[in-house]
């Protein structure tokens, strides 16, 4: 299969499918964080390049729930941080931001996935196909995660990761925990230039799934 990876800049997906023996490469604005195929531009140069099918990450700053104050148009409460989209400006990147997934899944690919963190996409977009767990794959971290599927089956879970037991913050009882959260369930990744990064990198297990299951003839398996 010929394989685009779209807004992918560390070839995590697009390393998994040409493990698999697939045609791939990933594209996005940055570099490639892993040397390989890679496009370094705009997804919408290539989009129409006779692709078999394309797995896409569209960034999610805009598309996410959080930071919610910052869509009115004030006055604000708190702090803006220099270059923090307030108002108008940042209600203009969502609905560019919705567009750009819009075009995405409805580009003349046969097989198209969208993935994005839950947010304002089951709203404005569409009801995901599907919501995804890293420890449904082997991975030991929790991040409810959600997939748009044109033309493919659900991803299958391949092999769970088990939680650890922590106690709540009342002390009365206990909760999953994973490698990613803190006993309270909040992220664990400290502040930093990178964090960003390191956040929305797709887990490995997610790779290697979505390399074996649809990197295999899917015209059977349509839901």
């Amino acid at each position: 299969m010929k394989v685009l990876i779209a807004c992918e800049y560390s070839g995590r997906v697009r390393d998994a499918f040409i493990a698999e023996g697939h045609e791939a490469i990933s594209c996005d604005l940055l570099p490639t964080d892993k040397s390989g195929p890679h496009y370094q531009g705009n997804v919408m140069d290539i989009i129409g390049d006779g692709w078999d099918l394309m797995i896409a990450h569209p960034p999610c700053t805009f598309l996410t729930c959080s930071a919610e104050w910052a869509y009115s148009n004030g006055p604000y409460h708190q702090k803006v941080k220099p270059g923090t989209l307030v108002g108008e400006a940042r209600q203009a990147a969502r609905l560019e931001a919705i567009e750009f997934v819009k075009a995405l899944y409805y580009s003349p690919i046969k097989r198209v996935v969208i993935e994005n963190p839950v947010g304002v996409l089951s709203r404005e977009f569409m009801e995901p196909s599907q919501f995804i767990q890293p420890y449904e794959y082997g991975e030991d971290g929790s991040k409810k995660t959600c997939l748009w599927l044109k033309g493919l089956a659900p991803l299958e879970p391949t092999k769970l990761h088990p939680p650890r037991l922590a106690k709540t913050k009342d002390g009365r009882g206990y909760a999953f925990r994973w490698g990613n959260q803190t006993d309270s369930g909040q992220n664990k990744e400290s502040p930093g230039a990178d964090r960003w990064k390191i956040r929305s990198t797709t887990w490995q297990g997610w790779a290697n799934a979505m390399a074996s299951q649809w990197g295999k003839s899917q015209e059977s398996k349509v839901a």
